[in-house]
């Protein structure tokens, strides 16, 4: 895929959203987003098929205060945060999450619901909170689609 061909519209911040990709389109979807002057970060999920090890994962490859409560509420307050991660606008790369789909389908549910309601929070402030979930028979489209 060509990010010139995915009319995501990176300069309609009510376009920003969660959208399922194939891991391939992550590098020219990444490169669209730091053109856009968004911080860029990709999390491998790759081995997680847990709720526990999905929360360990993001909270160390976003670096989260240690306060981290490990759970899906603390999840949400700190992606709705990121004061540590201070950016125009945030851009997060889930590669791999197929496991995760698999082996605890609703796990993976209810992260893509604390996605979206992260980005709808980051939306209230005027900033752009894309999040990009990485499945193997994923299209570029709203992870409900």
């Amino acid at each position: 895929m060509n990010h010139d061909g995915f009319e995501l519209g990176l300069d309609d911040i009510n376009n920003a959203g969660v959208y399922r990709v194939a891991n391939e389109d992550i590098a020219p979807l990444s490169a669209a987003m730091r053109d856009a002057a968004l911080r860029v970060n990709t999390i491998d999920l790759q081995g997680c098929n847990d709720k526990r090890t999905l929360l360990a994962r993001v909270a160390a490859q976003l670096d989260f205060p240690r306060s981290f409560g490990g759970n899906w509420d603390a999840l949400l307050d700190c992606l709705r945060d990121l004061s540590w991660m201070k950016a125009n606008g945030y851009a997060l790369f889930f590669s791999d999450a197929d496991e995760l789909q698999g082996n605890a389908e609703k796990d993976f549910n209810t992260f893509l619901d604390v996605l979206e309601d992260a980005s709808k929070t980051w939306l209230e402030h005027d900033v752009p909170f894309w999040a990009f979930v990485a499945l193997e028979d994923a299209g570029n489209e709203h992870p409900e689609g």
